[in-house]
């Protein structure tokens, strides 16, 4: 008995200091919640008022480069009194806290796996609800990118252990880069400097593409030189039904950016694609980056075919095998995207 109790109060020290740790436990929850669901954890009467309405516009806004209205998140919410241990298992969770006499002025705070894991919890802090709902408004990328990204993260996680194996060797060979797919991606087409996969389910058609081409110099970054690339592989590698059909870029619905993938410059390029001559198209992402030790450009895309069907999800998941790709003698380690940059200077990690 004495030997059993000896086990036990080491099994509790050892969770008891995971936790204290920040890292999972042996007995941390698992989080509850489906992907891209947030609990907002605020005072009714300011969720009905102008500030806690500024929170709701940034969580309700559209999701950018989708053919139809879909929204960035669905939305919960209760009350500081009703927030129970039930509640606190919720994956996805955001706090307001307004309190003049704790806070001069408006900022973030970020902790992980609080209460279960995976799990995000920002708050945001302030000193009036007018002040909280000008940091809300001003702040509204970077609260869409934390949640969007820490969806990918754990889509990144998934994928670690349970990728395409094929695709991976293939890209290895063709590109001498790494990344990882899910294993849904049987169908497969090489080119020149091309390599496609992709899932033709019933449910919703799932892509991801591959290629490169010469780097010449910074005007190789800008949306014009991308859809003029773009669009010549696409006409070469992915015809339509009949001759003369092919994959197109709908250069009006097609925005880019640039961001921070693995600590690298990226463009990434998100909008609408189209076959030529048809009435197929859906949504597309791409991510354009140097590899500087081979002097070209390596894009990686993922697209979608979902006629009638929401798309969100599908784009996301898919979106985050981009963030999982290692090129050429590459120094990157892990493959978590980070909290926005923007964020740095207002969100305390814990």
């Amino acid at each position: 008995m004495k030997k059993h109790l000896f086990y036990l109060s080491m099994a509790l020290v050892l969770t008891l200091f995971s936790a204290c740790s920040g890292k999972k436990g042996v007995f941390t929850p698992t989080s509850s919640g489906r992907a891209y669901e947030i609990l907002v954890v605020v005072d009714p009467g300011v969720w009905e008022r102008p500030a806690g309405r500024a929170l709701f516009d940034v969580l309700d806004s559209d999701v950018p480069g989708l053919p139809q209205s879909e929204r960035s998140f669905r939305i919960m919410f209760t009350s500081p009194a009703n927030y129970d241990a039930t509640l606190k298992l919720i994956r996805n969770i955001i706090i307001v806290e307004i309190n003049k006499d704790l806070y001069t002025q408006p900022k973030f705070k970020y902790a992980k796996d609080v209460y279960a894991a995976p799990q995000s919890i920002l708050t945001i802090q302030a000193p009036d609800e007018a002040s909280f709902a000008k940091f809300v408004e001003e702040n509204k990328q970077v609260i869409i990118d934390f949640f969007t990204h820490a969806e990918m993260n754990r889509q990144i996680s998934v994928l670690k252990n349970k990728h395409s194996d094929y695709v991976s060797t293939k890209v290895k060979s063709m590109f001498d880069s790494d990344v990882w797919v899910p294993g849904e991606l049987v169908s497969t087409k090489q080119g020149e400097d091309f390599f496609w996969a992709g899932t033709n389910a019933a449910t919703g058609d799932q892509n991801f593409v591959i290629y490169s081409y010469p780097y010449t110099d910074k005007d190789t970054f800008t949306k014009e030189y991308f859809v003029h690339k773009r669009d010549s592989v696409m006409k070469a590698n992915i015809p339509g039904a009949k001759e003369g059909m092919y994959m197109s870029t709908d250069t009006l619905m097609t925005d880019v950016r640039p961001i921070s993938v693995q600590g690298e410059y990226a463009l990434e390029a998100r909008g609408l694609w189209r076959v030529k001559g048809d009435f197929m198209g859906g949504p597309f992402v791409s991510h354009a980056r140097l590899d500087k030790a081979n002097k070209r450009v390596i894009v990686s895309e993922v697209f979608v075919y979902s006629p009638d069907k929401l798309k969100r999800n599908l784009v996301r998941q898919m979106e985050a095998s981009l963030y999982t790709l290692k090129l050429p003698n590459s120094k990157q380690e892990g493959m978590e995207i980070p909290v926005n940059s923007a964020a740095k200077d207002t969100i305390n990690n814990k």
